[in-house]
C-alpha cells in the first residue's frame, strides 16, 4: 500500500521538486528521487530495515525497503539495531518510543494505520504542496516521520533539510526556498533559541510546536515579536497526532493542548486518562502486548478532559502524582507556575522519597539565568501556589536542556537525583 501510493504520487508529480538538501545544494524531482531508491533493490526476505540519517539517504532507505515489502524500524544517528524478533503478517513499520517515561517500547503499525496518520495531519493542518516542509527535527522519530517524511513521500509535499538546528542553518534552509511559504515544525527548545536569536525567517507560514510543553509565554512572546503563531500539536508514537489547537491567537490556558485530529476520536477512560480511537492507532505494543494499546484503542498516560468540540485540557500524567503528606498534586501544575518566572527557561518538577509517612518531597530541576537562586524561586512560587506544593529540594542546573526530541525525562532525573542522594548519605557516614 506504502509502495503504490508512493508510485501514485511520483506520476502525479514527476517533474516537481521532492526534496533538497540545503547543506549541499542537492536536490531531487519525486522521478529522480524514485530512480535514486531503485537503484539499489533489496531482497523481499530479512530482517527490519533501519533507515538511519538525517539526509536524503533516509528516505532512499526507506523507499528502499517499501518497494521490497520489508518491515522498517527508523533509528537516530548513532542508535544500535535493536534484536525485534519478527512481527507478524501485516505489521509494516515498528517504532521505537522515546522511553522518557520508562523503558523503551516498540510499537507495531500497518500500513494503513501508517497511511492515516499522515491523512490525518495533512487535513488537519491544511499542509500543501506550495508550502514545503522544512526539516529541522529528526526524521526517525515519531513526530518528524509523520509531518515530513509521509506528507513528502504519500501527499507530494516538497521537503528542505536544514544542516542542523543552529539558527543560522535554519535561516539559510528557508533562504533556499526563496518566497515560498514554509512549513516549520519544531519542538519548543527551538523556537525559543530561534526566537532568541532572532533567527525566525520571514517566509515561515505554518509554525508547529510538538514533543514537550509550549510555554505560554514563549507563544506569546514569538506572536507579539514575528505575528506567527505557534501551533501546538500533541502526538504520541502509538497513535501519531492526537490533538492541535488551530487557534490564531495564543493560549491563555496552558492545559489546553488543542482539539482532536480531524479522524481521531477522543474520551476519557473511566480511570480520567485520555482514550484515543481511530485508523492512525498502531496494532500493539511488540513484542510484548498491552491492553492500553490494542483494536483500534490507546489509553495515554495523560490525565485529561475533553471539553466541547473536541478541546483537549492535559492534567497532568497518571505515573507522576506526588503524594505529599496525603495530599497530591501534580508537577505539571507546579511547573506551569515556575515556566512564568522571566528568567526560568527550562523546568521539571518530580516527587522524591520522604521520611517516614510523609510520602514524597517535591523537588524542582532549574535551568535558566545563573542569577536564579532558591530563595527567589521559592518566594516566587509562595506568591501563586499554597506553601505544601512548593518544592523543598532545589537543583539549580543553568545547563539544563531537552533532550534533541525536546523532553526532559522524570524517569531519568529521578535515578540521578537518587543516586546523588545515596552517594552524599555513604560520603557523610563514612569517618
Amino acid at each position: 500500500m506504502l509502495e503504490q501510493r508512493w508510485r501514485n504520487t511520483v506520476a502525479a508529480h514527476p517533474h516537481a521538486l521532492a526534496l533538497r538538501e540545503a547543506a549541499t545544494g542537492r536536490s531531487w524531482t519525486f522521478a529522480a528521487l524514485a530512480a535514486a531508491a531503485d537503484a539499489v533493490v533489496l531482497p523481499a526476505e530479512g530482517p527490519p530495515v533501519f533507515p538511519c540519517g538525517t539526509g536524503p539517504e533516509f528516505i532512499l532507505q526507506l523507499l528502499r525497503a517499501w518497494r521490497a515489502g520489508r518491515v522498517v524500524c527508523p533509528l537516530e544517528p548513532g542508535q544500535a539495531e535493536p534484536a525485534i524478533p519478527t512481527p507478524p503478517p501485516g505489521i509494516a513499520h515498528l517504532k521505537l518510543t522515546s522511553g522518557t517515561t520508562g523503558l523503551a517500547k516498540c510499537v507495531a503499525f500497518s500500513a494503513a494505520q501508517l497511511a492515516a496518520d499522515a491523512d490525518q495531519i495533512v487535513a488537519t493542518m491544511g499542509l500543501r504542496r506550495e508550502s514545503p516542509n522544512l526539516g529541522v527535527i529528526s526524521l526517525a522519530h515519531s513526530y518528524g516521520f509523520s509531518n515530513l517524511v509521509l506528507p513528502l513521500l504519500l501527499h507530494g509535499i516538497p521537503l528542505f533539510l536544514a544542516s542542523s538546528p543552529l539558527p543560522a542553518a535554519v535561516l539559510a534552509a528557508a533562504e533556499v526556498a526563496g518566497n515560498a511559504p514554509l512549513t516549520l515544525p519544531a519542538v519548543p527548545a527551538m523556537w525559543r533559541a530561534w526566537h532568541e536569536a532572532k533567527a525566525i525567517s520571514p517566509n515561515v507560514r505554518l509554525a508547529i510546536s510538538a514533543g514537550a510543553v509550549l510555554p505560554l509565554n514563549l507563544e506569546a512572546q514569538v506572536f507579539a515579536r514575528w505575528g506567527l503563531k505557534l501551533h501546538n500539536f500533541l502526538g504520541a508514537s502509538e497513535c501519531g497526532g492526537i490533538a492541535y489547537d488551530r487557534s490564531s491567537v495564543p493560549r491563555t490556558d496552558p492545559a489546553l493542548v488543542g482539539e482532536a485530529m480531524v479522524g481521531v476520536c477522543l474520551a476519557c477512560a473511566p480511570d480520567g486518562r485520555l482514550e484515543v480511537r481511530g485508523g492512525s492507532v498502531g496494532t500493539g505494543y511488540w513484542p510484548e502486548p498491552s491492553e492500553n494499546l490494542s483494536a483500534g484503542r490507546f489509553v495515554a498516560g495523560d490525565l485529561a478532559e475533553v471539553g466541547p468540540e473536541g478541546r483537549v485540557f492535559l492534567r497532568g500524567r497518571a505515573g507522576d502524582v506526588i503524594n505529599v503528606a496525603g495530599r497530591k498534586v501534580m508537577p505539571e501544575v507546579i511547573e506551569a507556575a515556575l515556566r512564568t518566572h522571566p528568567e526560568v527557561r527550562e523546568c521539571l518538577v518530580l516527587g522524591l522519597p520522604a521520611e517516614a509517612s510523609r510520602g514524597e518531597a517535591i523537588a524542582a530541576v532549574v535551568g535558566g539565568s545563573p542569577n536564579l537562586d532558591e530563595t527567589s524561586l521559592r518566594d516566587f512560587l509562595l506568591a501563586r501556589l499554597p506553601a505544601w506544593q512548593v518544592p523543598r529540594h532545589w537543583f539549580l542546573e543553568p545547563a539544563l536542556t531537552p533532550s534533541h526530541r525536546g523532553k526532559l525525562s522524570r524517569a531519568e532525573w529521578r535515578q540521578r537525583l537518587s543516586r546523588q542522594a545515596t552517594e552524599a548519605t555513604d560520603a557523610a557516614d563514612r569517618p
